[in-house]
């Protein structure tokens, strides 16, 4: 287990050792939310980056990761605790063929044993390891009703079952809490939590990004991907493409041994960048040649 950091430059390290290039502001918040022990809110399009912070600092750390994947229509059940009702009906089924008596029947069914522990549940138990990391991923698809269910796990680190009573974290886990913005979060969520919004990275910090993740591309390559992929940021598309998606498009020119882009290689690969049919058929043929036309010529002036 690693100690926690001790300042904002030591956070840096630690996502740096982790391959996430962060910027101050981000490590400043992320920070804060593990010296004072609160909630990290991350906000901001898909594919931004905001679940690797969550899934680095569990590795740099030497954390358990514990994720709960939320989505419409989930609820205390698939996220805090169920009882294990088949084990349950069989333990009855034998209390019946004996001679216990249904009070310590009761008892015996709803204790410990018997409890199927959920993510928010898992993230309160202790670890030899130290308190894990909890991701609460893409919080913005999951129902009101739920999200307001989180708001004691979250001020008090602590879970209330009717048949055992409250169960309390001895040390509040890492929380890293995300949203692509779907639709709002409530404030009384928010408060509770210290707030970033992870945004798209400047050019620069990008291609310190791809040197990292696709170090095997040549430099060429990387700048004019880096290039593109910034102007098509610039355009009005249903779903501009994130930074996973930029590593996964130089991870696939790789692949087909393109040492730079031309048009023939962008229109044979945009389904690894744009994921909607109306987005691609607007980059492909011309635009996309006069879109690298221009990536190419803005290179070379600034070589």
């Amino acid at each position: 287990m690693t100690s926690l950091p001790a300042s904002v430059g030591e956070t840096l390290e630690l996502l740096k050792r982790g391959r996430y290039v962060a910027d101050r502001s981000l490590a400043t918040a992320a920070y804060l939310a593990l010296a004072l022990k609160r909630p990290l809110f991350l906000e901001g399009e898909a594919g931004v980056g905001k679940t690797e912070i969550a899934k680095v600092l569990a590795e740099t750390l030497g954390r358990k990761l514990i994720r709960l994947q939320c989505y419409e229509g989930l609820d205390v059940a698939a996220a805090v605790y169920e009882w294990n009702y088949a084990r349950q009906m069989i333990e009855i089924r034998l209390a019946e063929a004996g001679s216990e008596s249904r009070e310590t029947v009761e008892e015996e069914i709803f204790s410990e044993k018997f409890l199927i522990r959920r993510p928010l549940l898992q993230a309160l138990e202790p670890d030899v390891a130290g308190p894990p990391v909890l991701l609460i991923d893409e919080l913005d698809r999951t129902d009101e009703p739920f999200e307001a269910y989180l708001l004691e796990v979250l001020s008090d680190f602590q879970v209330t079952i009717p048949e055992l009573g409250t169960i309390k974290a001895a040390e509040p886990p890492i929380v890293v809490i995300t949203s692509n913005r779907t639709r709002e979060i409530h404030d009384a969520l928010k408060r509770r939590c210290f707030y970033y919004w992870v945004d798209y990275p400047s050019a620069e910090r990008e291609l310190e990004i791809l040197r990292l993740k696709a170090p095997g591309a040549a430099e060429a390559l990387t700048r004019e991907v880096v290039a593109f992929v910034h102007k098509l940021r610039e355009m009005e598309l249903f779903k501009q493409p994130g930074v996973a998606e930029t590593i996964d498009w130089a991870q696939a020119l790789m692949q087909l041994d393109v040492l730079a882009l031309t048009p023939e290689a962008i229109d044979d690969t945009l389904g690894v960048l744009l994921k909607y049919q109306d987005d691609i058929a607007k980059i492909q043929g011309s635009e996309a040649q006069r879109l690298l036309n221009q990536v190419k010529a803005e290179l070379a002036a600034a070589q």
